[in-house]
């Protein structure tokens, strides 16, 4: 059994923007010459979120929609009174998304549905700069 990985960045536009991140993980995956095992997609980051969705823009906006009606920014958040920060909706949105997705490698490759993408979604209120792991485990 081996793990390997590796690393890379993307920079965001904020306010829950969507950034398809598919090719740069099967080319993670690749590269690590693994050929059957998991990999493990993952952002160090409490603001924002790792997912799989069909990326065109309908299902873009309707995530959005669908956040800003479970999760919607500008009501009081305790986080604003103890954290310091106005975004205690970016908290829970990454929380209920998840910061990591993991997918099966066959064949060298991620196994995605056919209108399946790995997507990163930034939902701070700001834009920033993120750091992607991809960390595959097998043979």
């Amino acid at each position: 059994m081996t793990a390997r990985g590796s690393h890379f960045t993307l920079r965001t536009a904020g306010k829950a923007d969507v950034v398809d991140i598919t090719a740069r993980v099967h080319e993670a995956v690749r590269s690590t010459g693994i050929r059957e095992g998991i990999a493990c997609v993952a952002t160090a980051g409490s603001t924002a979120a790792v997912t799989t969705l069909e990326f065109e823009p309908g299902l873009v906006k309707d995530l959005r929609a669908a956040l800003d009606r479970i999760l919607p920014p500008g009501l009081r958040y305790a986080h604003a009174e103890t954290g310091g920060d106005d975004n205690g909706d970016s908290h829970l949105r990454s929380t209920f998304l998840g910061t990591t997705l993991s997918l099966p490698v066959s064949g060298g490759r991620a196994l995605l549905g056919t209108w399946q993408q790995v997507v990163f979604v930034e939902l701070d209120h700001r834009p920033r700069e993120r750091e992607i792991t991809v960390q595959v485990v097998g043979e």
